[in-house]
């Protein structure tokens, strides 16, 4: 029954995370952001500059993705900027103002992941890493198996 859990145990880590990342920013006197801000702030750190590989990678539409995107940059966090190699899309840029946060989000990154190692053990946080990093391969569409088994 244990795997029952697993996408509730996986949104609490990153609740878990979120929350941690959130405090230390706000200690650091930056404003605080939404569970999206944050996750659309976390997938602009790792490098992905256009909207539309922002969306595909959290699993939301575009249309969110700009609207988030709005909020963000009316903080001042974020800019947008022609992409060089299509004039016709835009980029997201960090700002004079999010290329700190985004280095004190890092940082409080690491000291969360070096504490979750002493509370769970160092064995177990690289088992975790290492599960999650693994290709889980494409969603599973049932609604195309069932229509395989039924034709």
């Amino acid at each position: 029954m244990q795997s029952a859990y697993l996408i509730v145990s996986l949104l609490q880590g990153f609740y878990w995370f979120d929350t941690g990342l959130q405090s230390y920013l706000r200690t650091r006197g930056w404003p605080t952001l939404t569970h999206s801000q944050s996750m659309v702030m976390m997938s602009i750190t790792i490098g992905l500059t256009r909207p539309v590989e922002i969306a595909r990678s959290l699993g939301i539409s575009r249309q969110a993705v700009h609207i988030t995107l709005s909020q963000i940059a009316e903080l001042g966090m974020i800019r947008f900027a022609s992409d060089p190699s299509d004039k016709r899309t835009k980029i997201v840029v960090l700002t004079d103002i999010g290329e700190p946060m985004r280095r004190d989000a890092q940082a409080a990154v690491t000291m969360m992941t070096k504490r979750l190692a002493e509370r769970i053990g160092q064995p177990q946080l690289a088992g975790m890493i290492a599960a999650c990093a693994l290709d889980w391969g494409d969603p599973i569409d049932f609604e195309a198996e069932a229509a395989n088994q039924a034709g």
